[in-house]
């Protein structure tokens, strides 16, 4: 009976490894594909109280050709999407003062942000979240921890969509 159990777990971590291998073409493929190239100039603003989270996205995007500019809080990004109008923000849900639903709402609103297209970042993925999100004003949801796929999927998508890329 044991030796059952013992082939079954076998058998198990070899169709493991079967899927892992079997995920490892769409990369490759991924990679031939010609990424869209910002205009120089393409700037997005990294809205995160966690350095590494803005780190991550910074290398991320200066890594593609994107300038970008941060912030630790909302009312900071406020200030700099109001100073400086960047081409796409990245707005975490969890900031410190002033949350992420609330300056993402104020700066969707605002006549001179807009038009600045908002993806929001949380660690929690819940439907509930994600319909809150679009409805007060975010062009994109994108949960944490994210791939580069899922910041190059939003980026592509919504600069595609704003004439930008």
């Amino acid at each position: 009976m044991g030796e059952v159990k013992e082939n079954g777990d076998m058998l198990m971590e070899i169709l493991d490894f079967f899927r892992f291998f079997g995920h490892r073409d769409k990369p490759q493929e991924r990679r031939r594909l010609a990424r869209q190239r910002p205009p120089k100039g393409t700037t997005a603003l990294i809205v995160d109280d966690s350095k590494t989270v803005v780190v991550s996205l910074r290398r991320m995007l200066a890594q593609a050709g994107y300038s970008t500019l941060e912030a630790y809080d909302a009312e900071s990004a406020m200030r700099i999407a109001r100073e400086k109008l960047p081409d796409l923000i990245f707005m975490d849900v969890v900031l410190p003062g002033m949350n992420g639903f609330q300056a993402t709402r104020l700066l969707s609103r605002a006549e001179h942000t807009r038009h600045i297209p908002i993806v929001v970042m949380s660690g929690n993925p819940s439907a509930t979240e994600q319909f809150w999100v679009l409805r007060i004003g975010a062009s994109e949801f994108m949960t944490k921890p994210f791939t580069r796929q899922d910041v190059f999927q939003r980026v592509e998508k919504l600069l595609q969509l704003e004439g930008v890329a």
